[in-house]
């Protein structure tokens, strides 16, 4: 194929090319928002499940969190959010259903604290 042949065949396709790409409506990203207050609704230590009463934990929306007098940042990263602040770094899973689950290794073995967000919706306050 000469060049001046390729040079033709690029002109043919070149409209058609960007009236597709100028047609095809852009891609957003969602924007998946963790922040507001989660609660802890179950907690299983060492493959039992036992009563929480762990304090709430709150994700605000300019990047910071608070738990139990602890206060950071946090990062969400995929399906993950990482707490961290100057000297301690913590990581929990996304869960559907708003839930953030933290996986540790406790002194009575495998530790699992499963927070659901409180969510406020005309006026009365529930897990969802």
């Amino acid at each position: 194929m000469t060049l001046r042949r390729l040079a033709r065949v690029i002109a043919r396709f070149a409209p058609i090319l960007a009236l597709a790409l100028f047609a095809i409506p852009a891609a957003h990203a969602q924007v998946m928002t963790l922040s507001g207050r989660y609660q802890c609704a179950v907690a299983h230590v060492a493959g039992k499940t036992v009563p929480c009463s762990s304090a709430p934990l709150t994700l605000k929306t300019d990047g910071k969190f608070e738990l139990r007098g602890w206060e950071g940042s946090y990062l969400v990263d995929g399906e993950w959010v990482e707490l961290s602040d100057s000297v301690v770094r913590s990581r929990a899973k996304i869960e559907p259903g708003h839930k953030i689950v933290f996986r540790y290794r406790g002194k009575h073995g495998w530790c699992e604290m499963v927070y659901e967000r409180r969510v406020a919706e005309l006026g009365k306050t529930s897990l969802s």
